[in-house]
């Protein structure tokens, strides 16, 4: 880049590159560095936590969106019809956790005391029935197969009226602990299941994580879509404040500070000055960032990646590249 070389041409580089004339007059002083112009947030690439195809993507480049508005959408019917049955199921789990709390209604409770009062009259019939043949038997006036017919009818209706008394007392008693522990489980797991379903349908909607501006759409709808975050649908980023990340060559370091004022140019621009203040000074050296098409242009230097803030109200274009120039700290 242009301004690349224009911070070697002030270290007394001999390249009489287009760059080393738009340098001459300037302040020798000045930390001349190559950068790039990005919003205050950065540009966020937003792409989807699960594979799928687009079914709408309702934005476009340059439109403002809101923190939390959906910018894509997949097809998810399956997705639909899974939380769906999962609330259905919620639904049944907890039926059966109120009729074990509650028990049984007071109709069946009413019917099973009927069911044993009838039982117990049979009962008390069968026993007279069984005393009045025994009597008639020990004096001789029926035979002994009658009397042991009536004393099994009175034995068989005495066993009846004992399961009609079973019976009630289960329909009349209050639910067992373990009964009650595993209807609570079971709504539990079906409510897990729902907030699982619903966490899946709601990764198939893709949102906007800043109030910002779109800066690039990837995908459009009816294209496929992978789960690998190298693969964007769309990028935001927020234009509230334009600042400059600007590869300072390891020679310069020495003389950064923050606050530090500083300006940039580019060539769409003329000679216009854009200034602004450094805000951030990175903490280790590394590779450029900010390539130039310049054939001398020394690409094994090591760089302090630099962020400039610019002054509010400049806007430009983000990812333009520029030439910024630092402004040494007077004495």
């Amino acid at each position: 880049m242009a301004g690349a070389t224009a911070a070697f041409s002030i270290r007394g580089s001999n390249s009489s590159s287009k760059p080393v004339a738009r340098a001459a007059g300037r302040d020798p002083r000045l930390i001349a560095a190559p950068g790039r112009v990005e919003p205050v947030s950065e540009e966020i690439k937003i792409a989807s936590e699960i594979a799928g195809r687009l079914r709408s993507v309702p934005v476009e480049e340059g439109d403002h969106v809101r923190r939390g508005q959906m910018v894509a959408e997949l097809s998810n019917a399956d997705y639909r019809a899974r939380r769906e049955s999962a609330a259905a199921e919620l639904a049944v789990k907890e039926a059966e956790l109120r009729r074990v709390i509650n028990g049984s209604r007071d109709q069946e409770r009413r019917e099973a005391m009927a069911l044993v009062t009838e039982a117990e009259a049979v009962m008390r019939n069968a026993e007279a029935e069984m005393q009045r043949r025994d009597a008639l038997y020990r004096s001789g006036d029926i035979a002994r197969a009658d009397a042991e017919r009536t004393e099994r009818e009175y034995y068989v209706a005495k066993a009846r009226y004992e399961a009609a008394r079973q019976h009630h007392s289960f329909v009349d008693a209050d639910a067992r602990e373990e009964d009650r522990s595993r209807a609570q489980a079971d709504v539990a797991l079906a409510r897990a299941q729902l907030a699982e379903a619903e966490a899946k349908l709601e990764k198939t909607i893709i949102r906007s994580p800043i109030n910002g501006v779109v800066l690039r759409r990837y995908l459009k709808s009816g294209e496929s879509v992978s789960d690998k975050p190298d693969t964007p649908i769309v990028s935001v980023g927020d234009p509230s404040v334009w600042r400059i990340r600007v590869d300072v060559d390891e020679a310069d370091v020495a003389r950064l500070h923050l606050g530090q004022r500083a300006y940039a140019t580019a060539d769409a621009y003329g000679d216009k000055k854009f200034w602004g203040h450094v805000v951030r000074v990175g903490e280790i050296l590394g590779r450029k960032n900010v390539r130039t098409d310049e054939p001398t242009e020394r690409v094994d230097t090591k760089i302090l990646e630099t962020l400039v803030e610019l002054d509010k109200g400049v806007v430009l274009p983000a990812g333009l590249r520029v030439d910024a120039f630092l402004v040494p700290e007077e004495k």
